[in-house]
């Protein structure tokens, strides 16, 4: 082979390398955010309706204990009835009656409009979400508390990763001690550090109207607020098993007099406060849910909320959750179905790690749940990214490797489509019947290599030989360079110099602006 002919082959691998590398058309992207999942079921239809009449049955004979004295007026005012042991049990004409008020076509807005969710259908979104307490530090193999500074970093990353849809808080801010000042300037991080959908929760009801008051600030005005409310209130309404949180109920209650869309979350824990059964787990979860979605609609039907079946796993031997494990991906899994037999938006756990670091159990765990839950077709995948430590602890770089994870992820859910021109008869004939015998520089190869194939950003394809040559690089070297190579950059999102004063003024903002 001569030099010229060497050269010109080696040009046109180095002019493909760079289209696979740069940053393609949302039109030509071969996976974005909403794509349908469902093809996988691990219920049948009898399981499905075995879990329904089920969660009824306990609805209506067990009832939820604990609802604060203004929930028991709102579900006794719908039909509910208060026993004498003070619970509040579910007729099934009410629930189907909530059932049929719902909202199910629910978008959660993002603040500039190029990042909405819609979650009709099994329309599938990642996210990140959690209460970590730690931040993961790779250099040097530990964990310290997370700071306010580490929390609108994560948003700061998740604004420039492509599939990462959502920035629901993953971890708390440590150094702020006091819980309203916390939490709003948790609102400030989070929004600050990415125009994508972000997702609060709320310790105390007195807290919402402030926060609401920085949401028009930031929306610019309440007319627009309510218009396109890009926050969610992450909400665990209630205290599994079958009881509710009276302090969250009064927080979902502020939050719909607000506009703010909730997320109810049940999230028991398997073989503790849970039964031990995936069956068992899935059937408790749906019908506390169940529950959430008569208050909300029994105070304003239609009311965008997210069915939030989190049940997670238990291991016995250590008191930990699991959430690597393959009962993890089962549970969020089948609530998925749940929620498409109900027709609702829903959400629930995956992608988070029982490992400590970003390592090779990491890999296997967050892609186990990743893609079953995809598959499934679930709405929403919260805690898809960067959770470790069965949600103890936070990692920006894995983060960051969870982008191109959950980018293979969506890939298995997109699926393969089967038609005339991806069939490739007029290939086969060409290429076998007096063609070169391979495919690698027909018309077709060369058009759908975008289109088709998703390309990671760190995760490396190269030979041993060129591996050396380009001085054996490391993931997590890699992840780190990324993550210091976004932070050098000021965020996107931030606030122009007339409303950050505007609410600094305000509220006691701890990020320096």
């Amino acid at each position: 082979m001569n030099d010229q002919t060497s050269s010109r082959r080696s040009g046109g691998r180095s002019a493909r390398r760079e289209a696979r590398s740069n940053k393609l058309p949302d039109e030509l992207r071969p996976i974005r955010a909403g794509m349908e999942g469902g093809k996988y079921k691990p219920l049948s239809d009898i399981d499905v309706q075995k879990i329904h009449q089920a969660a009824l049955t306990a609805l209506e004979t067990i009832g939820l204990a604990d609802a604060p004295p203004s929930g028991v007026e709102i579900l006794t005012g719908a039909g509910a009835i208060l026993g004498d042991d003070g619970r509040i049990r579910f007729p099934r004409a009410l629930v189907e009656d909530a059932l049929a008020k719902a909202n199910r076509d629910v978008t959660l807005f993002s603040r500039d409009g190029k990042n909405d969710l819609d979650l009709s259908g099994q329309r599938v979104h990642y996210g990140t979400a959690g209460a970590a307490v730690h931040l993961v530090n790779v250099e040097g193999n530990e964990y310290r508390e997370s700071t306010l500074q580490d929390l609108h970093d994560a948003a700061r990353i998740c604004d420039v990763l492509d599939n990462i849809n959502f920035v629901q808080r993953p971890m708390v801010a440590r150094d702020i001690l006091d819980t309203m000042e916390g939490e709003l300037n948790a609102i400030y991080a989070c929004t600050s550090g990415t125009t994508k959908h972000v997702g609060i929760s709320f310790s105390e009801a007195s807290i919402v109207p402030h926060a609401v008051e920085m949401l028009h600030k930031i929306a610019g005005g309440k007319d627009k607020w309510l218009e396109r409310p890009f926050m969610s209130n992450s909400n665990c309404f209630v205290v599994p098993p079958m009881k509710f949180a009276t302090e969250s109920c009064e927080v979902m209650e502020a939050c719909i007099a607000g506009g703010i869309p909730v997320l109810l979350l049940s999230a028991g824990m398997a073989g503790a406060t849970a039964p031990s059964t995936i069956a068992g787990a899935i059937t408790q979860a749906c019908a506390e849910c169940l529950a959430g979605l008569v208050y909300v609609n029994a105070i304003k039907p239609g009311h965008p909320a997210i069915f939030g079946t989190w049940p997670f796993g238990l291991d016995l031997r250590t008191g930990a959750m699991t959430v690597g494990s393959g009962e993890q991906a089962l549970l969020s899994a089948g609530c998925a179905q749940m929620h498409a037999f109900y027709g609702v938006p829903g959400g629930a756990a995956g992608g988070a790690s029982d490992s400590k670091m970003p390592d090779m159990q990491a890999g296997w765990e967050q892609m186990c749940s990743n893609v079953m839950a995809g598959l499934s077709g679930l709405n929403m995948v919260y805690e898809a990214a960067g959770m470790h430590s069965s949600l103890l602890g936070f990692c920006h770089e894995s983060l960051i490797l969870s982008d191109d994870l959950i980018g293979q992820a969506m890939r298995c859910v997109r699926g393969i489509e089967v038609n005339e021109e991806t069939l490739a008869l007029d290939q086969m004939a060409e290429v076998c019947m007096g063609g070169p015998g391979h495919y690698l520089g027909t018309d077709q190869t060369l058009g759908r290599m975008q289109a088709d194939h998703v390309y990671p950003s760190l995760g490396d394809r190269t030979s041993p030989k060129e591996w050396v040559e380009i001085g054996k690089p490391v993931l997590i070297e890699k992840a780190k360079a990324k993550k210091e190579e976004i932070l050098a950059t000021r965020s996107k999102a931030r606030f122009d110099a007339e409303l950050d004063s505007d609410i600094r003024a305000c509220f006691n903002i701890y990020l320096p602006s």
